[in-house]
C-alpha cells in the first residue's frame, strides 16, 4: 500500500536528504524508485524507506535491480499515468496529529473541519475513478486557491500531491439551516447534546446519529430513530484517558484505538455509561474521534462521550445521498447537518477486538478497505458473491484479493441494492472483468442468485463458470490464505448456519481440508429447528428441541419458559413430533442460543448473536471445570451436558455454569483435534466461523491447542463471521482458473 499515502513524496524527501539522483514513478502493482549515488547513502535510503514509511503504507516486498544509467541530474516525482491501470486505493486514514495543530494556528486552516494531508484524510470513500488523482475524487468541483495549490505543488510540503487539499476558503463546508460558518455550527451541536438533543450529521462514509452517551433519554430517542431495540451502540470518546474511566484497556487495545484506522474497539466495561447504551452487557464498543468535526466538538461539549451510530434504520444501509438523509431523517431529529462534499463510496465504521494480542475483525470498512489481502497465488478474474448476511464481496488481481466494505444483510432490498450497486462499482473503478464466479452453496442465498444473474448477462460474451463453495469450507481457507498455509490441516468452524452438502443447516464442522476440497470428520449432533429461522429469533424452541431430542427435562419447572405462552410451547412440540417446518441444523450458534435461554439469560433475540453474547458476558473466568459430551460415528452429542447443567441450576450461579459449558465445548474441540492427529498426523488447526468472535472460547481453544503441540491460526485480515467468507470463496475457485 503504497499510493495515496504521501509515499512519492517521502521517497523524494529521503533523496534529497541524501543526495541521491534518480525519480520515483507509481506502477501497476506498486512504486518504482530508480536512484543513482554514493553506495553508503543508497542502503541508508532503502533502509529508511522500511523504517520510517507514512503510517498508512504498507510495504509488502522490496524487490532490487541493477541498471545501466539514471539519465537525471536531481530527483524528481514523475506523475501519475491514467493508462498504468494501478489497482491500490489507500483506505481513508483519521485525521494525523500534525493536521490537529494545524487546526489551531494555520491561518487558513483554523478550525477547519475538513483538515487533511498525505499522511491523512479521506482516500477510498471520495475516489470515483483511477488513478487516484483529484480530478478522478468528489474532490474535483473544489477549485484549489493559491494558498493550496502552492502547498500541493510544493515537493517538501506535508499537502505535496495530497488529492482533498482544502482550505477555508477553498475546500467543502458543513452546513446546519443554511449556515456555513464552522465555529456558530458546531457551538449550536455542543449545546443541543448536552441539552439531551439527538443530531443527524453527514460524516466520512455516510450519515450517523450522535447524542450524549450518558443521556438514557437521548439513547433512547436513537433507539427509536434506529429502529433498534437492544443492539449495543458504540460510543465515541472524547480522548484515551475517557476512556480508561469507562472501559478496562490493554496496551494492544490502546494501539488499535489510536492507530491511523480508528477503529470502534469492543472493550471490557469497567463503568456504566447509562443503561440503554449497552442494555446490561459488560462490554462496550468504544472508539476515538476521527474526524477534525469530532475534535472541535469535543472542544465545545461539556459530555465526554457520545453515541456515534449509522444514522440508517436497523437492517438497512448506511444512508450517503444528501436528498434521502434529509427526506428520512431531518423530521425525526433535532439537529441535521450536512456538507457538501459527496461520498462516492458508503462506508461504516469497522469493529474489532483484540483477542490474545491479535486484532480480530468483527466489521470490515472504514479503514481497511480496499487494502488487499495479498496471497500466494493468482486469483486474476474470480469474483466472488459473499454470504447472505454481513455481506462483503471480492475480487481477485493478479494475487490480490479485494474485498468490498462491510454490504449487511442482502435479505433487506435496501441493501441487496447497495450491494448490487457497490459490485458495479467494484468492477469499474478496479476495471475488472470475471473470469470465473464463485458463491455460496445456499440455493436461496441473495449472493449465489446474484452469481446466477451475472452469470445470465454474459457480461464476456460467454457465459462465465460459476463454482460454488461449501459455506464453512470457505470459511476456514479465508484463515488459511491470510496465513499463506496451502497444506491439508484440521479446520474447525463454528457458526451460525450454512448450507451442507447433505443438504442439511451446517455450522459446528470438524474438516480435513485445504484449499481445494475438504473432508467433513465430525460434527455437532443434528437438531430439529422449530420453525426454522424463527428458531434463531426464539432460542427457547431451540432449547425445547434439544430437551425433546435427548428426552430430559420437564417444561413446565423452568423458570425460562414461563414467558411463553402455552399453546406456543403445544404448537412447537406438535411441530418437532410430526416434523413441520423443522430442518435440522448442526450448528454451534444454536446450541449457544438454547444454554442461554435454559439459564433465562435471554429467550429472544433483539439483535444477531444476543444470547451467545450474554451467555459470554456473565461467564466466571475463574472456573476450570467443565461438562460431560459424548463423542459416536463422528458426532459429538450434548445431552449429558444439558442433563448436568438442569442438575446445577438451583445449585450454582448461572456465571459459573455458563464458564463450564464453554470449557466442554474447549473440551470438545481439543478432543476432535487429537482424534484426527492420531488418525491423519495432523498439527495445524484453523479456527474460523462466527462462533469464534466470542473471546472466552478463542483464547481457550488457542491456548489448549497450543499446550498439546498444535499450530493454531486464526483470522487477523478478515472478520471469522460471514463477512470473511469472500476470501474463502476467492481462493477455492481460482483452483478452477
Amino acid at each position: 500500500m503504497v499510493q495515496g499515502v504521501g509515499f512519492r513524496p517521502f521517497v523524494y524527501r529521503l533523496a534529497k536528504k541524501y543526495d541521491l539522483k534518480g525519480n520515483v514513478a507509481n506502477c501497476t502493482d506498486g512504486v518504482i524508485v530508480k536512484i543513482s549515488g554514493d553506495t553508503g547513502r543508497i542502503d541508508k535510503f532503502k533502509s529508511d524507506i522500511l523504517n520510517f514509511a507514512p503510517p498508512a503504507a504498507c510495504i509488502n516486498n522490496i524487490r532490487l535491480e541493477d541498471i545501466a544509467d539514471i539519465k537525471s541530474s536531481d530527483f524528481e516525482i514523475l506523475p501519475s499515468v491514467a493508462n498504468e491501470k494501478i489497482t491500490e486505493i489507500s483506505p481513508d486514514i483519521g485525521v494525523c496529529n500534525d493536521c490537529l495543530q494545524d487546526l489551531k494556528s494555520q491561518l487558513h486552516r483554523v478550525n477547519y473541519p475538513f483538515i487533511n494531508c498525505t499522511n491523512c484524510g479521506p482516500r477510498f470513500s471520495i475516489v470515483e475513478n483511477l488513478p487516484y488523482d483529484r480530478c478522478n475524487t468528489s474532490m474535483s468541483e473544489f477549485e484549489m486557491c493559491e494558498v493550496c495549490e502552492k502547498e500541493y505543488l510544493e515537493v517538501l510540503d506535508r499537502r505535496f500531491h495530497a488529492q482533498p487539499v482544502a482550505c477555508n476558503n477553498c475546500g467543502p463546508k458543513y452546513l446546519l439551516n443554511n449556515e456555513d460558518d464552522i465555529e456558530k455550527i458546531i457551538n449550536e451541536v455542543a449545546i443541543s447534546i448536552d441539552q439531551g438533543k439527538v443530531i443527524c450529521i453527514k460524516g466520512l462514509g455516510g450519515y450517523n446519529i450522535i447524542c450524549d452517551a450518558n443521556n438514557n433519554e437521548a439513547v433512547l430517542r436513537v433507539r427509536e430513530v434506529k429502529v433498534r431495540d437492544g443492539k449495543p451502540f458504540a460510543v465515541m470518546f472524547k480522548d484515551f484517558d475517557t476512556i480508561k474511566k469507562y472501559c478496562d484497556v490493554n496496551r494492544k487495545e490502546q494501539d488499535v484505538l489510536e492507530s491511523w484506522q480508528k477503529p470502534i474497539v469492543i472493550l471490557e466495561q469497567k463503568a456504566e455509561l447509562c443503561k440503554s447504551v449497552n442494555n446490561d452487557l459488560n462490554s462496550i464498543g468504544a472508539m476515538l474521534p476521527y474526524l477534525p468535526f469530532y475534535y472541535l466538538l469535543f472542544g465545545k461539549l461539556k459530555t465526554k462521550a457520545i453515541v456515534y451510530t449509522s444514522a440508517n434504520s436497523s437492517g438497512n444501509s448506511i444512508v450517503s445521498d444528501d436528498a434521502f438523509a434529509r427526506n428520512s431523517l431531518e423530521n425525526k431529529v433535532d439537529i441535521f447537518v450536512s456538507h457538501n462534499r459527496a461520498i462516492i463510496n458508503p462506508l461504516d465504521d469497522s469493529v474489532v477486538k483484540v483477542v490474545g494480542n491479535n486484532i480480530q475483525i468483527i466489521r470490515r470498512s472504514r479503514g481497511f478497505v480496499p487494502k488487499p489481502v495479498y496471497l500466494n497465488q493468482n486469483i486474476e478474474g474470480v469474483f466472488a458473491t459473499g454470504a447472505e448476511l454481513k455481506n462483503s464481496f471480492g475480487i481477485g488481481k493478479k494475487n490480490s484479493a479485494i474485498l468490498s466494505q462491510y454490504i449487511g444483510d442482502l435479505k433487506n432490498l435496501d441493501v441487496y441494492n447497495f450491494y448490487e450497486n457497490s459490485a458495479k462499482r467494484f468492477f469499474e473503478l478496479f476495471k475488472f472483468k470475471p473470469k470465473i464466479i464463485a458463491c455460496d452453496m445456499h440455493p436461496e442465498y441473495l449472493s449465489t442468485k446474484f452469481a446466477e444473474k451475472l452469470n445470465d448477462k454474459n457480461i464476456n460474451g460467454n457465459k462465465i463458470p460459476i463454482v460454488k463453495v461449501q459455506h464453512h469450507h470457505a470459511h476456514i481457507v479465508s484463515c488459511m490464505c491470510e496465513n499463506q498455509i496451502n497444506e491439508k490441516v484440521i479446520g474447525i468452524c463454528f457458526d451460525g448456519a450454512g448450507y451442507g452438502s447433505d443438504g442439511n443447516i451446517w455450522g459446528s464442522e470438524f474438516l480435513i481440508c485445504d484449499t481445494k476440497s475438504f473432508d467433513r470428520y465430525a460434527h455437532f449432533d443434528y437438531i430439529q429447528m422449530p420453525g426454522g429461522d424463527k428458531a434463531v429469533e426464539e432460542p427457547w424452541r431451540m432449547l425445547l428441541s434439544y430437551l425433546t431430542k435427548y428426552s430430559i427435562g420437564n417444561v413446565d419447572d423452568l423458570e425460562c419458559f414461563k414467558a411463553v405462552q402455552g399453546n406456543e410451547i403445544e404448537l412447537v412440540k406438535r411441530m418437532l413430533a410430526k416434523n413441520i417446518n423443522s430442518p435440522v441444523t448442526s450448528s454451534a450458534g444454536r446450541l449457544f442460543d438454547a444454554v442461554a435461554c435454559l439459564l433465562n439469560i435471554c429467550s429472544k433475540q433483539n439483535f444477531d448473536a444476543e444470547a451467545p453474547i450474554r451467555l459470554e458476558s456473565i461467564l466466571d473466568k475463574s472456573v476450570t471445570s467443565f461438562y460431560p459430551f459424548d463423542f459416536e460415528n463422528g458426532i459429538l452429542q450434548f445431552g449429558n451436558t444439558l442433563n448436568e447443567i438442569l442438575s446445577d441450576i438451583n445449585i450454582l450461579d448461572a456465571s459459573e455454569i455458563s464458564a463450564k459449558f464453554h470449557n466442554t465445548i474447549v473440551q470438545a474441540i481439543l478432543n476432535i483435534a487429537l482424534r484426527i492427529k492420531s488418525d491423519v498426523g495432523l498439527r495445524k488447526v484453523v479456527l474460523s466461523g462466527g462462533v469464534f468472535q466470542n473471546r472466552y472460547l478463542l483464547e481457550k481453544s488457542i491456548q489448549i491447542l497450543t499446550k498439546n503441540n498444535f499450530e493454531v491460526y486464526t483470522n487477523r485480515i478478515v472478520p471469522p463471521n460471514d463477512g470473511g467468507i469472500a476470501l474463502g470463496q476467492l481462493v477455492v475457485a481460482s483452483n478452477y482458473l
